[in-house]
């Protein structure tokens, strides 16, 4: 696993739990994402896909969204995601157009994951943009949180 931030990433990460906590209040998959600059945090957002409904209102898509909006550039290349879920493949590729620069992410998505797993985007040979990646951050306390939530389900 590359190096991490043991203050920064911590506190980002940290927003990222607090967010999908707050999704799974809502009903949601409980995922949260922050796209942070440095030291600043750009955007919080969760998954929305019931509430709105759109299936593309994955926390991820919609922290880039807000990001962009607020930097008012449509590429975030000096900017890092955080996330509790390993991104799908969709998600994984609005990442690679965003040419956002770090990806930061909790549990592994064996079935539905498109970084380490599934779809791979980032080790296609048509991928424009690969980077950084960083995953398995906190990775039990991210996927104690879904198995939580989904338990609650059933």
């Amino acid at each position: 696993m590359a190096a991490v931030s043991p203050t920064i990433d911590t506190l980002m990460m940290d927003a990222a739990f607090f967010a999908a906590r707050a999704a799974a209040e809502a009903g949601e998959v409980p995922v949260g994402a922050v796209v942070a600059r440095g030291k600043q945090c750009i955007s919080v957002a969760h998954n929305l896909v019931e509430t709105t409904p759109d299936p593309t209102a994955h926390a991820e898509t919609l922290a880039l969204r807000i990001a962009a909006q607020r930097l008012g550039v449509a590429r975030l290349s000096d900017c890092t995601l955080y996330v509790t879920l390993e991104p799908c493949a969709m998600c994984a590729g609005a990442l690679e157009h965003a040419r956002i620069n770090r990806i930061v992410f909790g549990a592994y998505d064996p079935k539905g994951g498109g970084v380490e797993h599934g779809a791979r985007v980032f080790q296609r040979e048509t991928c424009r943009h690969v980077p950084e990646i960083i995953g398995g951050y906190r990775e039990k306390e991210a996927a104690k949180m879904l198995a939580d939530f989904f338990q609650s389900l059933r």
